[in-house]
């Protein structure tokens, strides 16, 4: 089963959206869009981001688990994993973005 990005409105009236892997899981989540163009602008950064390695950054929290994420040419954060509680972990996520991103479907709320 292929992933899918997922629009929804926020509570502040933005527009966000989520990769969902195959599985249902959700492997990345984006910022808040003003504007639902900007927000699908967001989703194609991913698309094509996601695709170079030297895009994603891996990051350590204060609690010690590593999330990473993707990083648009102009260094603009566009999207961010879960927590993991291990470097392979955060590896096999990037990956995941990677695979599941180039090809997914793009769902918007009615």
């Amino acid at each position: 089963m292929p992933g899918k990005f997922v629009i929804s409105k926020g509570k502040d009236g933005q527009d966000y959206f989520v990769l969902k892997a195959g599985n249902g899981e959700t492997i990345l989540q984006s910022e808040g869009y003003k504007t639902r163009k900007s927000c699908l602008n967001g989703i194609e950064s991913v698309r094509k981001n996601s695709q170079d390695p030297k895009r994603f950054v891996c990051n350590t929290a204060k609690d010690g688990r590593t999330y990473f994420v993707v990083k648009a040419t102009n260094g603009q954060e566009v999207g961010r994993s879960q927590m993991y509680k291990s470097d392979s972990g955060c590896k096999n996520g990037m990956k995941s973005v990677a695979r599941n991103a180039a090809d997914a479907a793009v769902v918007t709320p009615e």
